[in-house]
């Protein structure tokens, strides 16, 4: 079970905050925006690749790919949130999909990305959603997680070194990106 209700979470963030980065639970546009440039750093050009952001919101990796000038030949989002999923086909004109992704059947791509789509997930949600994410991916699955010691509350912690021993069964190359925003950290699983 997760740590809380996802949907009711974000249909209040959404509710609360609009069509924004907090409405999608992170501080700023900023931190959002330094996110997705260490996740973009870590897929290189993907202009002729497939990719599903896996809890999409409201489609702005995708917009920040596009104002980057490198937007994947195919572009698939998934998020659980109906207003989120309809914001997102609005904004950018893509498949979008309501889906449940620890239980519902996803599709197969080049690349996965999630970016903060873990956070309120339990230790076992989050090996099941990098397993499942993974298996789907021909090149790989390109994460972030929020950088701490495990604690009570809304959000999940991780330290890089527990993703790494969750992450050797998948038998995937794994690299761990840091450095670019406190409390964060980027993770790379190679097929």
């Amino acid at each position: 079970m997760a740590r809380i209700n996802q949907k009711a979470f974000y249909q209040n963030n959404y509710e609360t905050y609009g069509v924004s980065a907090e409405g999608v639970a992170w501080d700023s546009t900023q931190t959002q925006k330094r996110r997705f440039s260490a996740i973009v750093s870590c897929l290189g050009n993907i202009k002729s690749d497939t990719l599903v952001d896996a809890g999409c919101g409201f489609g702005d990796f995708y917009l920040y790919l596009k104002e980057k000038n490198n937007l994947p030949k195919n572009y698939t989002g998934l998020d659980l949130c109906e207003p989120m999923v309809k914001e997102a086909k609005v904004r950018t004109g893509c498949k979008i999909v309501q889906r449940d992704i620890l239980k519902q059947t996803i599709p197969l791509a080049d690349w996965y990305v999630a970016s903060g789509s873990m956070n309120l997930l339990t230790r076992m949600e989050t090996r099941i959603f990098i397993q499942r994410c993974f298996e789907k991916s021909r090149k790989g699955f390109v994460f972030n997680l929020l950088c701490g010691k495990e604690q009570e509350g809304e959000f999940s912690y991780w330290v890089p070194h527990d993703i790494l021993e969750l992450c050797k069964p998948l038998g995937a190359k794994v690299q761990i990106k840091e450095g670019y925003l406190d409390g964060d950290f980027t993770v790379v699983l190679q097929a």
